[in-house]
């Protein structure tokens, strides 16, 4: 299978993740047995969501490094998003197992044993998990990965709710008040439950190509810092993240009385900006619109030939105004 050479870190930190989930199972699955405890049941059960969302997630992953083809025009990589969607469903299913599994001893308790080894194997478990899921998240946005940032996401949130887990299990082996493993299980259950709905709504705002916020400021700040003369004005853009591959359409405005191949110069210049930023994981459907004399108020460009009236107003590009399907005119903006 031919793979784009720059999803191969997110397809390696992947791998890994999948070999310390089948790892980390096993090492539950022993404390379980050890304790009988069916709060620890709990983390075997999120162990096998671990699992399986691991391998659709590096299976997604190399899938979405594929390159474009005539049946895929934008790549495969909105397959990373429904990888999401699959863990975020199976992590809510595993809540609502629990749910049942805690509610189920409290009417039919068992004796629990060995509960200071299952402690101990659960901590390892905890340590590990928030580790890989550290370096996971900042390997997924380093890499604009939904599934990376999502199943990062998901382990330290595993982590944290393992730390609750041995807390409680600690006051059970204090106390020796059995039906707190039940009470235990059912509050990390309900945990697990909101992770899993947080991830689901994640991967369905990236498969609606809703907008990121976070990456629209990231290029208001590039635009702002790369700004050039020429750059007349940047309206009606739009940026869609196929998970890592950024797909940016918007209107330059620059000087109408340029030729051709002096206004492909300048988008060039634009475009190459775009792709030292983010890795060259980006294409371009720019439209070019000639300046009108009402915008000499806000061009800063020296010896224009065609100037009518002064510079007054130097106008910064922000979040909304380069989304805006209007063109800017100094104090007022017209459609």
């Amino acid at each position: 299978m031919e793979i784009n050479t720059h999803k191969g870190p997110a397809i390696r930190m992947q791998a890994i993740l999948v070999v310390v989930s089948v790892c980390l199972f096993l090492v539950k699955i022993v404390a379980w047995y050890l304790s009988g405890s069916v709060a620890i049941l709990t983390d075997a059960l999120e162990g096998t969501v671990n699992v399986v969302a691991g391998f659709i997630g590096l299976y997604s992953i190399i899938l979405s490094s594929k390159p474009k083809d005539k049946e895929h025009p934008y790549g495969h990589g909105k397959v990373e998003f429904l990888s999401s969607a699959i863990e975020g469903l199976l992590i809510s299913l595993a809540g609502l197992i629990i749910i049942y599994e805690a509610i189920n001893n409290l009417i039919h308790p068992h004796a629990l044993n060995q509960l200071d080894y299952g402690i101990i194997l659960i901590a390892i478990t905890a340590i590990v998990n928030y580790v890989v899921g550290y370096f996971c998240v900042k390997k997924g946005h380093q890499e604009h990965s939904p599934i990376l940032v999502a199943s990062g996401a998901h382990l330290k949130s595993d982590a944290y709710s393992t730390l609750g887990l041995i807390i409680g299990l600690i006051l059970i082996l204090i106390t020796d008040y059995h039906w707190m493993d039940s009470l235990v299980a059912l509050i990390f259950a309900f945990i697990i439950i909101i992770t899993g709905y947080k991830i689901l709504r994640k991967a369905i705002s990236g498969i609606m190509d809703e907008s990121d916020s976070s990456i629209i400021d990231e290029i208001v700040i590039l635009l702002n810092r790369e700004r050039q003369p020429k750059w007349i004005d940047v309206h009606n853009m739009r940026v869609i993240n196929y998970a890592g591959y950024f797909h940016i359409d918007c209107h330059l405005t620059v000087p109408y009385y340029i030729n051709v191949n002096q206004a492909h110069e300048i988008l060039d210049s634009l475009t190459l900006m775009f792709k030292r930023h983010f890795d060259d994981k980006v294409e371009f459907f720019i439209h070019i619109d000639g300046c009108v004399p009402v915008q000499c108020s806000i061009c800063s460009l020296n010896n224009c030939v065609a100037r009518k009236s002064a510079f007054q107003q130097h106008v910064d590009w922000t979040h909304e105004n380069i989304l805006s399907n209007s063109k800017h005119y100094g104090q007022a903006t017209i459609e």
